[in-house]
């Protein structure tokens, strides 16, 4: 088993994973994650590294709570998240993990303002405060020029700044990104990176999956999921 731990000096752990395995399937079944230990203290900053199929995905579905373990334990801010039911599950996804993919996922017939608002969908939040929250998240991405703007008008890398601002705009306390920069040029990707170095700063906790050896770099700890297990590389 390998551990990665948070430094004696850093404050207790905003995420914590305790021996966690994940396996598919009966009979012979497929281990993708064998007793991983992970501690992620708030405000760090990670990037998840490794081959493909080593297990990085199914990873970032458990941090993000769309999965189970099969074995271990999951705490996000000291709270079992196994004993939570869908419902449970479902809320604190909503209110305390943002997601950025590879890909953008927005609407192409819904506004920017109108895309970023979508992350208030099961938040009970008024149409008005959405909208004000939205706007306040566009522009803190540099986009509050573009509010009424549809995606396909976009960049690349504006339609990822506009996944971000959806996936920080309910104040998240861990933001989750796979492959950010895997759908833009250099300068896009640089952009992007820069943006996440100042969600950083503002105290974000960030966990990046990425195969780019410059994403990776930015990142304030590097740990790498081969066949399964982890380790952290030291800087």
């Amino acid at each position: 088993m390998t551990i990665v731990e948070a430094r004696a000096d850093q404050a207790a752990p905003l995420v914590e994973l305790r021996g966690v395995g994940r396996s598919f399937g009966s009979g012979r079944a497929v281990t993708a994650l064998s007793g991983i230990d992970l501690q992620l203290p708030s405000g760090d900053y990670v990037a998840i590294t490794g081959p493909s199929g080593a297990g990085k995905s199914t990873a970032l579905n458990i941090l993000g709570l769309l999965d189970r373990p099969s074995t271990g334990e999951y705490l996000f801010d000291g709270l079992p998240t196994a004993a939570l039911d869908d419902r449970r599950r479902s809320g604190l996804r909503g209110s305390g993990i943002g997601f950025v993919f590879q890909s953008f996922h927005l609407l192409p017939t819904r506004t920017v303002r109108e895309n970023v608002m979508l992350a208030f969908t099961y938040g009970g939040i008024p149409r008005h405060e959405r909208s004000i929250r939205a706007r306040t998240a566009l522009e803190r991405v540099g986009l509050g020029h573009r509010l009424e703007a549809f995606p396909a008008t976009l960049s690349g890398g504006e339609r990822q700044r506009v996944a971000i601002a959806r996936a920080v705009c309910t104040d998240p306390r861990l933001l989750l990104a796979d492959e950010p920069t895997g759908n833009l040029d250099r300068a896009n990707a640089d952009a992007v990176l820069a943006l996440f170095d100042d969600l950083h700063a503002d105290g974000l906790t960030i966990v990046v999956i990425t195969h780019d050896p410059e994403v990776a770099s930015r990142a304030r700890r590097r740990v790498v999921i081969t066949d399964g297990r982890l380790s952290e590389i030291a800087r």
